[in-house]
């Protein structure tokens, strides 16, 4: 950004991903925990967020992520090598609301018998979401805006923040 003249003549050189949209940006851990899935269930009987009737299903995360791989393999052997089929698994096979009803309390990890880490896909496709994106809830980017501007996530200036223990 400070030195434009270092940028590459390219624009697809410079393209920068953070996060995963699709199986091609998660880490190998992750694609063979989707296939060493038991699929049990413990990680979504675990989910306090399942639990309380959101659409989070750590277990549908590992399966879905499973299916995109599934249909990846099956868009190589029939092409011979991956043609874009217009899907991801971000927004297609994983919604939105299913990563923003996580509530990051690692249960799911805690609960698995094979430490398999649906958290850790849930993490990339929502760090996707925000830095590619740009897409998060208006509570998030008022915390995100706090942080920038105030070194925290409350609304209080660095200089005021100790004024509620003066009376103490």
């Amino acid at each position: 950004m400070f030195h434009p003249e270092e940028a590459p003549a390219n624009p697809e050189e410079q393209a920068l991903k953070f996060g995963a949209k699709d199986i091609f940006d998660l880490s190998w851990k992750s694609l063979l925990d989707a296939y060493s899935c038991t699929e049990c269930g413990r990680c979504t009987a675990a989910c306090p967020a399942n639990i309380t009737g959101k659409l989070l299903n750590p277990r549908k995360i590992m399966m879905a992520t499973r299916d995109r791989m599934q249909d990846v393999r099956k868009n190589i052997k029939r092409n011979g090598s991956y043609v874009s089929d217009g899907k991801l698994l971000l927004h297609n096979y994983i919604t939105t609301e299913e990563l923003r009803a996580c509530t990051s309390c690692n249960a799911c990890v805690e609960e698995c018998p094979v430490s398999i880490s649906p958290l850790a896909i849930i993490f990339e496709m929502r760090r996707s979401l925000i830095m590619e994106e740009s897409d998060a809830p208006a509570e998030w980017n008022a915390m995100f805006g706090n942080i920038e501007n105030n070194f925290a996530p409350w609304k209080f200036s660095p200089d005021e923040r100790a004024k509620w223990a003066e009376e103490l």
